[in-house]
């Protein structure tokens, strides 16, 4: 029988989307209230959409990609979407923009391997998490550089995001090194039993911190549309 293996750290980011810069001020610093302060920032970046958001979000937007302090679990994806559905939907109900989503919030996780979005569209190569979540594998660490796929936006296809992607992954490389937490086998299989203490300890570590950061809902409570 496989032996279930240490699950790696992740840092948790998430891309900013509008046209006004008020409204990107305004969501960076909600979400560092919820998840602590931003570590990394890439520079802006013009969002290319083909057209998709006109209607509901303007043009000329702007992204930007922000990674937050402290490194997370991966399993945690699905509510850190459902939280940023219920900010986008908190600033739209305030009705200072004329536009029906001045907001769009993009959560992932960078791990050392990949670059991973949370999404509400199921595709052929989106997986299925829960309550109405999925997952997409945007970029790929292969032969030392980030590598896009068929199905990446044309946004994450940019040198921008791989630099972005590329300090998250030398920010968490550090962070195991120093706390020799690796998944790695040549240094010979550590007992199932040990690695599962490891693991429920650091969610422990972790818990303080996610319960004084539980997501409370203001104003309206609509479910916005997925990136």
């Amino acid at each position: 029988m496989a032996e279930i293996q240490l699950v790696e750290p992740v840092v948790r980011f998430c891309g900013i989307i509008s046209r006004h810069d008020d409204t990107l001020q305004w969501a960076l610093e909600l979400i560092s209230k919820h998840w602590g302060k931003p570590v990394i920032q890439s520079p802006p970046i013009e969002f290319e959409a083909g057209g998709y958001y006109r209607a509901s979000m303007g043009d000329d937007l702007i992204k930007t990609l922000v990674a937050f302090e402290g490194f997370q679990d991966p399993g945690e994806l699905t509510d850190w979407k459902l939280a940023t559905n219920q900010w986008e939907s908190d600033y739209a109900a305030l009705g200072l923009h004329n536009e029906t989503r001045p907001l769009n919030l993009d959560p992932g996780y960078t791990s050392q391997a990949k670059l991973v979005l949370a999404t509400t569209k199921d595709r052929d190569h989106r997986l299925y998490l829960r309550d109405g979540i999925f997952a997409e594998v945007t970029l790929t660490y292969v032969r030392k550089k980030w590598e896009h796929h068929r199905w990446s936006y044309p946004t994450y296809r940019g040198e921008e995001v791989a630099k972005f992607a590329q300090l998250c992954r030398e920010h968490l490389r550090r962070y195991l090194q120093q706390e020799r937490t690796f998944r790695q086998r040549e240094m010979g299989p550590v007992p199932t039993q040990q690695r599962l203490s490891f693991e429920n300890q650091r969610r422990k570590e972790q818990s303080s911190f996610h319960s004084s950061n539980k997501i409370k809902p203001e104003g309206s409570s609509n479910e916005s549309a997925d990136p």
